[in-house]
């Protein structure tokens, strides 16, 4: 069961049927639900209304639902949980780089929202309670040159490097699956046996400290996967 005081939540889906079950089941989970039923009304009120989160479908009338997300990103930051029948690789790689939290592909199981729901929203709790914040905090993350600048200084990434880093910034404090990153960093599934992200994730923290940032750490979590926190002693 969540534990939640009437968080508000805005939902952005043009399919009735689909808005109204999400509607009816989040209001018995004991949110406070909003529905839009398309994307123009949908931006109208996640940038004038104080939203917990946002469901934001892809396919959308009017505006769809990565230009409402690009142009959300303008002037606010509530957490984006996109929903997409559109299941390739390419989309939720786009979802990401335009700012949201989460993907999750259609069709999907009431159970699975409410997981990443939860996660979204204990990472906004974590960060709002101030823990972890951070001591050493880079100055941007480069899309288009795939890398990112410190103090004047490009850390020098490869591609690989940058999404996997970019990714666990974007979730800083949730440990994310290793299943989870080998579909969004390497494209690929994960198998027990493949190195092929310890490797890379070796690579992050020797640029890392390199770079000067040794208290932004990528840690491992036995059993789980990877979680990226701050050192603040």
């Amino acid at each position: 069961m969540l534990q939640q005081c009437m968080q508000s939540i805005l939902a952005i889906e043009d399919d009735p049927v689909l808005g109204e079950h999400l509607k009816g089941a989040l209001e018995a989970r004991g949110f406070r639900v909003t529905l839009a039923n398309e994307g123009g009304s949908g931006l109208a009120l996640a940038s004038t209304q104080r939203y917990d989160l946002i469901l934001l479908d892809v396919l959308l009338p009017g505006l769809d639902g990565m230009e409402v997300l690009r142009r959300l990103r303008r002037s606010r930051q509530t957490p984006v949980l996109m929903m997409s029948a559109l299941g390739e690789a390419s989309h939720r790689i786009q979802g990401f780089e335009d700012g949201a939290d989460d993907y999750l592909p259609k069709p999907f199981s009431l159970d699975e929202l409410q997981v990443r729901i939860a996660a979204i929203l204990r990472r906004v709790a974590y960060e709002q309670a101030g823990q972890g914040q951070p001591v050493d905090e880079p100055d941007g993350f480069d899309v288009e040159r795939c890398d990112v600048l410190h103090a004047g200084r490009w850390l020098e990434l490869t591609p690989t490097e940058y999404r996997l880093l970019k990714l666990l910034r974007d979730h800083a404090g949730e440990v994310l699956s290793k299943a989870f990153l080998y579909q969004q960093v390497l494209h690929r599934g994960y198998s027990r046996h493949d190195r092929g992200l310890d490797m890379h994730v070796s690579n992050v923290r020797r640029k890392l400290i390199r770079a000067e940032l040794s208290s932004l750490r990528v840690e491992a979590v036995w059993g789980q996967g990877y979680v990226l926190r701050w050192q603040t002693d």
